[in-house]
């Protein structure tokens, strides 16, 4: 039977070795032993994990796996994996299979060949690789996968989960100190929480594979604007077109075997723009389900001829796509340390937790802005579809009033359960949210968590969600300082909100964020730093502020943070020249060609007519302009060049930034302008690529 006439509780994570299959194949004690691994973070032992590696192992084989991979999530922004069978050797020439603890808790991946940012030299090539108990192993494509963290031999994280696990561990223990003195002896644990609502485009395979640009740099540097756009704002939630539903469907059910709770798919504005977004989970996990989903989002659309764009900007003048990750934190005992409940005027909790969200917003918005700091991302930040590159926070009118309230010693006049009434007889009333969305905010609290909405699509979670945990950690750190030792702890924390509040509430605006009066209110009135590009925002990693918060929780070491920084930069000037060259190699290759041939025929024509004595003013013109554009484009084309060239006199990781954003980025934009112009006038015929008309409405 297709998993599609079954019900889905009946296939739901049939592909993980989650809490049912343990409780169904483990001893007891062996159980027992895992569930508080994954409760509270505690370590397994040896021989506890030769039991759990054995019982996965004979579940993978019973489900046809052959090998086992340690998972992990390596600088480069995807996951890794190296498969090794289950086969094992017997002297008289037979086989068995076995998998032991050891091989379920460490691997040792080759780490030269990752993005070390100079931890490691390319001969030092031993890495290890370490079982993450907390987030279940699964079966993909016949492979056991073994969500694992990943260091170099001689310590330093070189990975993006290590510090998510370790930014867990610091939120969890500061909240808990917060809420012990709030009177709370039943929780043991708090937990980060995320969801990540996912943006991606979907074009024609054919049309895809005829388009160099997009083959190699995931998105269109070059494309003139096709006659409708977005401007009719009819795709935005309108019909799913039965390619795309089908591809959708599939995705849906291979998620869902895997355990991943999407939840909600639709049409977004742009054309061929869609999102999928997920139930809110623990942080790792959510970490780990959105690699997962991005590498099959991919991989599925290849089956229908259709390819998935995860690019934040690969159509110009049409809207790009984000990842929005939704944060909260909640506590084993039941609470969602963010929901203000049914009367927040009188939920001091909730006000202390979101006050230190507040503060820790303000001090630290410039690690917020440079983890969603890309190549990519730079073309989308600010525009009319994305939150602007200064970070604020939108709280809504009610939360305004119950702060601007509590500052002035006065009492809020606010209603949790205002009845909206629509005004039809026949539909029903229903209680209205306490804020209204306002999309054009980075950091928007959307009724019991905060939604970050600067990250692009094709970024990981992770560093997100370091920031925010080691952020909030820190703050919520110097409120249990401060409160802990209060003879009045009601007198004490009262005065503790309203001076976090008067002296951070600049970091909040509920307003339109895209207008330019706002630009110059957070800037020159407010002090909000304006962190326009990535190579503006990624040295501030190293500002002594951020380097003192991450080696106090010892999340990150400062080796480890001028690593990681060094790396983003690198990888900007890397991303920016593969651009480059294949702007060049299309210019030269392709488009000149198209220009020449068509410039030909518009010649031939114009010789033909003006040998028979009739004069055509409209060709001669079209004539000239095509050989003045032509000699414009090659122009454009040197000048690119030669700054590629000049590149390569500077070897300061930032200074090389510097330049590729200031020099090589602005030369590309020119070329582009000409060839756009180009497309224009060449005639469909000679024009060597699909245009955008083809790529956003032929699916």
């Amino acid at each position: 039977m297709a998993e599609s006439s079954k019900n889905v509780s009946s296939y739901f994570a049939c592909n993980v070795f989650n809490q049912t299959v343990m409780r169904e194949r483990l001893p007891k004690d062996v159980f027992k032993a895992v569930m508080q691994t994954k409760k509270m973070g505690t370590s397994l032992g040896s021989n506890i994990a030769n039991v759990v590696a054995n019982a996965m192992k004979d579940w993978a084989v019973e489900k046809g796996a052959t090998h086992y991979t340690h998972w992990f999530h390596p600088m480069t922004g995807v996951t890794a994996e190296k498969h090794d069978s289950f086969l094992t050797h017997n002297s008289d020439g037979t086989i068995i299979l076995e998998f032991s603890g050891k091989e379920l808790i460490k691997g040792e991946p080759d780490a030269s060949s990752f993005p070390s940012g100079g931890l490691r030299a390319t001969f030092e090539a031993r890495g290890y690789t370490a079982w993450d108990p907390t987030s279940d192993a699964f079966i993909k494509d016949g492979t056991l996968y073994i969500p694992t963290a990943f260091c170099s031999y001689t310590g330093e994280i070189l990975d993006k989960k290590t510090p998510l696990l370790r930014s867990m561990d610091v939120v969890s223990e500061q909240a808990l100190r917060i809420l012990r003195l709030f009177g709370n002896t039943t929780a043991t644990r708090v937990l980060p929480t995320a969801g990540a609502e996912q943006e991606y485009f979907l074009v024609d395979k054919t049309l895809f594979d005829q388009r160099e640009d997009l083959l190699i740099t995931g998105r269109t540097l070059f494309g003139a604007k096709p006659p409708k756009g977005q401007e009719l704002e009819d795709h935005y939630f309108g019909n799913i077109k039965e390619r795309v539903s089908a591809y959708m469907h599939e995705l849906d059910e291979e998620l869902w075997k895997l355990g991943i709770p999407a939840k909600t798919k639709h049409n977004e504005v742009a054309p061929a723009q869609h999102e999928l977004a997920p139930v809110f989970e623990t942080a790792n996990i959510a970490a780990d389900h959105n690699q997962l989903t991005m590498e099959l989002m991919k991989k599925i659309a290849l089956k229908h001829d259709l390819v998935c764009l995860l690019h934040e900007k690969p159509f110009a003048g049409v809207n790009g796509s984000g990842k929005h990750n939704n944060w909260s934190l909640s506590s084993n005992d039941g609470q969602n340390l963010l929901d203000p409940g049914d009367t927040p005027t009188e939920n001091t909790q909730f006000l202390t937790f979101l006050c230190a969200f507040i503060k820790a917003v303000h001090k630290y918005s410039d690690l917020l802005r440079l983890s969603a700091a890309s190549a990519g991302n730079d073309h989308r930040l600010g525009a009319n579809e994305a939150p602007p590159a200064i970070v604020s926070m939108f709280i809504g009118d009610e939360l305004q009033a119950i702060l601007d309230a509590l500052e002035n010693d006065t009492k809020a006049e606010v209603n949790s359960k205002t009845k909206f009434k629509i005004g039809v007889d026949a539909l029903p009333s229903f209680n209205k949210d306490n804020t209204d969305r306002n999309r054009t905010s980075p950091m928007a609290f959307t009724g019991n968590k905060f939604e970050f909405r600067m990250l692009g699509s094709a970024d990981s979670i992770s560093c997100t969600n370091v920031m925010m945990n080691t952020m909030v950690a820190d703050v919520l750190c110097e409120f249990a300082d401060e409160l802990e030792g209060a003879e009045d702890f009601n007198t004490a924390l009262k005065e503790l909100l309203v001076r976090t509040y008067k002296e951070h509430k600049a970091v909040i605006f509920n307003g339109n964020g895209y207008s330019d009066e706002w630009v110059k209110e957070a800037t020159e009135t407010r002090g909000l730093p304006n962190y326009i590009s990535t190579v503006d925002c990624l040295p501030r990693y190293l500002d002594e502020k951020n380097v003192s918060m991450f080696e106090k929780f010892k999340v990150y070491s400062k080796v480890e943070i001028a690593s990681r920084t060094e790396i983003l930069l690198e990888n900007y000037t890397k991303v920016i020249n593969i651009e480059a060259l294949t702007m060049l190699d299309m210019a030269k290759k392709q488009i000149y060609p198209a220009v020449m041939e068509y410039t030909k025929e518009v010649c031939n024509t114009l010789a033909s007519i003006k040998a028979v004595g009739i004069e055509n003013a409209a060709q001669e013109k079209l004539a000239n302009k095509l050989s003045s554009s032509l000699g414009c484009l090659d122009s454009a084309v040197k000048e690119l060049e030669q700054s590629l060239i000049d590149a390569k006199d500077t070897d300061n990781v930032y200074e090389l930034s510097q330049f590729y954003r200031n020099e090589v980025f602005a030369k590309m934009q020119a070329l582009r302008a000409i060839a756009d112009e180009l497309e224009t006038i060449v005639s469909e015929k000679y024009w060597p690529f699909p245009v955008y008309s083809d790529l956003l409405f032929k699916v």
